[in-house]
Formats: structure tokens, C-alpha cells, sequence
């Protein structure tokens, strides 16, 4: 998918009865305007040692979707895990929670959209769920499902669109 270009008015438009659209929350981090991709969660809270471990395998067609929980007090994300999840080929992050190091994050070929960011990083106790439904912004993401991401916002659906 990368370099697709996804456009989330015309995909609401397009297949009006098949998304459902997240509530209005994110900011986008990502040098990636757009992007998209299968569903793969991860549920923690100020713990982000799931995350470290999903953006070291390959993520290609995929999008990690982070449910911190909306905690504000640090970011799940900064420049060292975005550069390995760019490296390894996500196509983007999904966070209801916060990043960091955003300037560097801004120029990281990966597509990220986050509630906000704070400078503080979280503790590493091995804690957190993967691949299990995560629900915030109204809607539930189920691993295997599909979300997609741009200015306009996030969001999903239970086949591929693009």
C-alpha cells in the first residue's frame, strides 16, 4: 500500500454502508499524509514494550493500532521505534495515547496519528495485549480488519478498500 494515495471522504463516499468513521481526536505526526492498511492492536497502558516489539517485525500492508488507554502522561512512540517500524515497512500507527520526538517523527516515512505528545517516555514491564478488538473513538478495531488514515481522519472497515 505504500505509496497509495487514500483519500477517507471518497472512500465514506464510495462504500458508504461498508466504515465506520472514528470519532474527530487524532493529530497527524507521520511524514505519510495518507495511509492504510490491515489492522494489527495492540492494547497497553504507559507501557509501550508490546509496541517496541510489533515495530521490530515486518508490518508490510499493515497498520499497528495503539490502544494506550488516552493517557496523556507519555508517549507511546518516539523516533527510534517510528524509524524501526518505517524500516520494517508499516504503513502507519494509530495511537489513542501520545508521541514524542515529533520533528523527527514528522520526516519518518511512516504515517502517525496520535491524540498528542509529551516529552516523557514510559516505563518497559513487559505488560500489554496483542491482537485483541480495542475499542475508542466509537469504534472497535478488530485484528484482520482494515483502517485507513489521512488529514480527514481514521476510518475501518471488514474488507479491504484500497
Amino acid at each position: 500500500m505504500t505509496g497509495a494515495l487514500i483519500v477517507t471522504p471518497d472512500l465514506c463516499d464510495e462504500f458508504p454502508d461498508k466504515v465506520k468513521v472514528v470519532e474527530p481526536m487524532f493529530g497527524c505526526f507521520g511524514a505519510r499524509e495518507s495511509f492504510g492498511g490491515e489492522i494489527v492492536t495492540v492494547k497497553c497502558f504507559e507501557d509501550n514494550s508490546v509496541v517496541k516489539e510489533q515495530v521490530g517485525l515486518p508490518g508490510h500492508g499493515k497498520v499497528m493500532v495503539v490502544d494506550g488507554g488516552g493517557s496523556m502522561r507519555n508517549a507511546l512512540l518516539g523516533d527510534m521505534l517510528a524509524e524501526k517500524a518505517a524500516s520494517n515497512g508499516w504503513e502507519g500507527l494509530v495511537i489513542y495515547g501520545c508521541v514524542r520526538d515529533v520533528d523527527v517523527i514528522a520526516e519518518t516515512d511512516l504515517g502517525v496519528h496520535a491524540l498528542g505528545s509529551n516529552p516523557r517516555k514510559t516505563e518497559k514491564r513487559g505488560i500489554g495485549d496483542l491482537n485483541i478488538p480495542v475499542t475508542f473513538g466509537g469504534v472497535t478495531f478488530v485484528p484482520g480488519e482494515f483502517v485507513y488514515a489521512d488529514n480527514n481522519g481514521v476510518i475501518v472497515s471488514a474488507e479491504k478498500l484500497v
